[in-house]
């Protein structure tokens, strides 16, 4: 499924350590083990459900999977993809940050948007890349801050936990949540992207290197290889884990889902399955996180719309509404920068006529230019907003650190 191509994105809680000027957390929950077994663990219950629905079909996209994957894309694709941007510019935890760090939350994303529309609009004979080949150059740099960014999220959620353990300033567990982040979460994702034939145009880059020939009749060997290696490494993080006196439950049950995530992937059946629970346990992570963060946010002193908007913020329920109907909204106009090659947009589904036009229309440059920039700009910001080594972003996200007494619920 296209969403792939730009799809979302990470959040790299790094730093956690330095956050000693907020209250310390007493439960190891980020909210609560019913609202964490929801949003941060949701691995946990996707996969049974993604394989289950795939059952007794040969091919997983023509099983009720597929109607699963529709439901999630179009909830949480998009808004996932806009958390970042609505915590740094409509809310009042991080207007400071405007101010006071205008480089990271402006400059850089203006730069961004005026480079991907400068770089891809003009015509063929602007440049010595066509624009076809200029969309392929694009799509390869995605690829690749896509894989980074999908692991860092997977290191930021750890991070997270460390602190909520009371371990944030453990230098070894931390080393240990990089190493296990960056080769599961992402080298052995990628080894298994290559297999399926599943990376950004392949075959104009990877296919060109000296060891894919070898790597399609060895594949079988790779595959057992990979899947040993992610054992080895799980159980060996488990167990550095277990040894603690202060160890985690929700850490214990991250470092599994993804495990099992990873399992899928490095299975030969179908990369589809791999797609749904991948792709939709990081955009349901990204928006709980995101509904969390504000939850203390100050007052505006003035303004209707500001006003409206804390008022909004405050209430997690709200703002995950907001964002799912604004996935909902946005999906036929960036959709037409997926990376589908046949079968039915998704987009389609709901608006019919219109998504088709636009997918056919003279908009599509501007419309691929756009989701690039857009994408590459909810990588950015996500480092930025969740970057816990600075005390400012401590403080504007001090609903994800401050403890909260009674357990959450869902719907909160």
């Amino acid at each position: 499924m296209g969403p792939t191509s730009t799809a979302p994105g990470a959040i790299e809680i790094a730093g956690i350590a330095a956050a000693r000027g907020l209250p310390g957390a007493r439960s190891s929950w980020v909210r609560g083990p019913v609202w964490d077994g929801l949003w941060m663990l949701s691995a946990l219950w996707l996969a049974p459900i993604v394989l289950w629905l795939a059952y007794g079909y040969a091919d997983p996209e023509s099983s009720p999977l597929d109607l699963l994957y529709f439901g999630l894309t179009a909830l949480f694709w998009l808004g996932h993809r806009f958390c970042s941007t609505y915590l740094a510019y409509c809310t009042e935890a991080y207007r400071p940050l405007l101010r006071t760090q205008p480089v990271r939350f402006v400059v850089l994303p203006v730069l961004i948007t005026i480079g991907c529309f400068a770089f891809f609009l003009p015509a063929d004979l602007a440049f010595p890349w066509t624009r076809a080949e200029r969309l392929v150059g694009l799509a390869i740099v995605d690829y690749a801050w896509v894989t980074w960014h999908f692991a860092a999220q997977h290191f930021g959620a750890l991070s997270l936990y460390r602190s909520r353990a009371g371990r944030a300033a453990c230098v070894n567990t931390r080393r240990f949540d990089r190493f296990f982040a960056l080769v599961v979460g992402g080298a052995l994702v990628f080894i298994a992207d290559i297999l399926a034939g599943a990376v950004a145009y392949q075959d104009q880059w990877i296919d060109h290197w000296f060891f894919p020939a070898w790597m399609v009749s060895a594949q079988g060997a790779i595959r057992d290889g990979a899947t040993l290696v992610l054992m080895i490494v799980t159980v060996a993080v488990l167990f550095a884990e277990l040894r603690t006196s202060r160890w985690s439950l929700p850490r214990v049950l991250y470092i599994i889902g993804i495990a099992v995530m990873v399992g899928i992937a490095l299975r030969p059946r179908s990369l589809f399955l791999f797609l749904v629970v991948w792709t939709s346990q990081h955009w349901i992570l990204a928006t709980g996180l995101a509904s969390q963060t504000l939850r203390g946010e100050p007052a505006p002193r003035r303004g209707l719309i500001r006003g409206a908007l804390h008022g909004l913020n405050i209430r997690p329920w709200a703002v995950v509404l907001f964002l799912t109907v604004l996935s909902v909204l946005l999906l036929p106009l960036f959709e037409v920068e997926a990376n589908r090659q046949a079968g039915t947009y998704y987009g389609e589904r709901i608006f019919g006529a219109l998504a088709t036009g636009l997918r056919t229309s003279s908009w599509v440059p501007m419309l691929v230019a756009l989701g690039f920039a857009t994408g590459f700009i909810h990588y950015l910001l996500d480092r930025s907003v969740y970057r816990m080594s600075d005390p400012q972003v401590r403080l504007a996200a001090r609903g994800l650190l401050e403890h909260r007494s009674k357990t959450s619920n869902v719907g909160e």
